[in-house]
């Protein structure tokens, strides 16, 4: 309705006040506030103890293992261990220890050890078991020829910094990085590396295969024959840029061209062949890069340094995850041959570590110097278990002052 005389406003105001003011209030019944719904707070999964005990006899083919060949690298991993309170006692009764009886040293683990199941954070029980091995090369001191790629000791501006002191819970974290200015900044990635000159002068030797160059650094030790004068040296594994290693056999996965079933040394070299205007490509595709040190060979058979500083035992040193499995302890492992299903089952030593060798049950196994050793490393890339073997604590009490 639309008020066409101002005259009328007055009238009908009034009339709408009297109304309002006859006519009662609607009697409205409160509602009761409703209650106050919180919603359930959602827990992430609890991660699963990474070890956890069991008994000996839950080690598949425990009493059959040959234990006298994994006792000399027990016994040189007792060569650091032993200054440990917690291994004296094992590494002193060690030395009573038959060295040539199977029975007498599967005794004495079981006495001093205890057994204890390795798990991931999942809760799975397998993981991944790979190989690696010590590889020859051919070099020489000079370039020239066929020998056209560099292996390097580690450059001037390379900085490492332990911050164990800080934080003793990454006592096996260490950063690498270099200074700009003020700033410490990360070290140069493998593709950096080749256009920023700093290697200059560092060249160790000069090998007449790049893959292989590659390969042996992600080995971490070799050695290398020189033409030039007839000797073989070794190069050991000196330091790392600080870039995370990348598997250039995934890289090659992930672009088509070949499954993780073909997957192996022998196929990503077969590739980098083929595919010569790729090269660079793939080889950048790790970041990581590796750097070494000369060192004399005395005794042929005896194997490269690990990241324990001992020498490592063919077929029976592992490379494992120290922050969940201690550097230089025995380790049961149940896994297969290479690209087999036959069972290969032994007590290792946990002497090495490695840059792809993340998470509790993960291992890379040590096949030993060598064509053969190499051809068996490339081929690994089975599902295992693991069992850590632990000294058992003090059975006796020490006595009170």
């Amino acid at each position: 309705m639309k008020f066409r005389s101002p005259s009328l406003l007055p009238i009908l105001l009034t009339a709408l006040l009297g109304l309002s003011a006859c006519v009662s209030p609607p009697v409205t019944e409160k509602l009761p506030t409703p209650p106050v719904v919180t919603p359930p707070v959602v827990q992430p999964p609890k991660a699963a103890e990474p070890l956890q005990p069991v008994s000996f006899s839950a080690l598949p083919g425990w009493g059959v293992d040959d234990l006298r060949e994994a006792w000399p690298a027990f016994v040189t991993s007792c060569s650091v261990l032993g200054k440990k309170p917690e291994w004296l006692e094992a590494c002193t009764a060690a030395s009573l220890v038959t060295a040539n009886d199977s029975a007498s040293i599967r005794s004495f683990f079981e006495n001093f050890f205890q057994p204890y199941k390795v798990v991931n954070p999942d809760g799975a029980e397998t993981g991944l078991v790979t190989g690696y091995y010590e590889p020859l090369l051919r070099g020489a001191r000079k370039r020239g020829g066929p020998y056209q790629t560099a292996l390097y000791s580690v450059p001037d501006d390379l900085l490492t910094i332990d911050i164990s002191s800080l934080y003793p819970d990454l006592k096996n974290l260490r950063l690498r990085g270099r200074v700009v200015g003020r700033k410490v900044v990360p070290y140069f990635s493998r593709a950096e590396l080749e256009q920023s000159g700093v290697l200059a002068g560092k060249e160790l030797v000069w090998v007449d295969d790049a893959i292989e160059a590659f390969f042996l650094q992600v080995q971490g030790s070799g050695r290398v024959q020189l033409a030039d004068s007839g000797e073989t040296v070794r190069l050991a594994y000196a330091e790392q840029n600080g870039h995370p290693y990348r598997s250039i056999g995934r890289y090659l996965v992930d672009k088509g061209e070949m499954t993780l079933d073909q997957a192996s040394a022998q196929t990503i070299r077969t590739w980098y062949l083929a595919n010569p205007m790729r090269r660079e490509e793939l080889l950048n595709a790790n970041p990581s890069y590796v750097f070494f040190k000369e060192e004399k060979i005395v005794n042929p058979s005896i194997g490269p340094k690990g990241a324990l500083g001992v020498p490592l035992t063919p077929l029976r040193s592992i490379a494992v995850d120290p922050q969940y499995i201690p550097l230089g302890a025995p380790v049961y492992l149940s896994t297969t041959y290479p690209s087999k299903d036959i069972p290969l089952q032994r007590l290792m030593m946990a002497q090495d570590t490695g840059g792809a060798i993340r998470n509790p049950v993960r291992a890379d196994f040590f096949w030993g110097f060598g064509a053969e050793a190499g051809d068996r490393a490339g081929k690994m890339k089975q599902r295992g278990s693991l069992w850590v073997l632990l000294p058992k604590p003090l059975l006796i009490a020490p006595a009170k002052p």
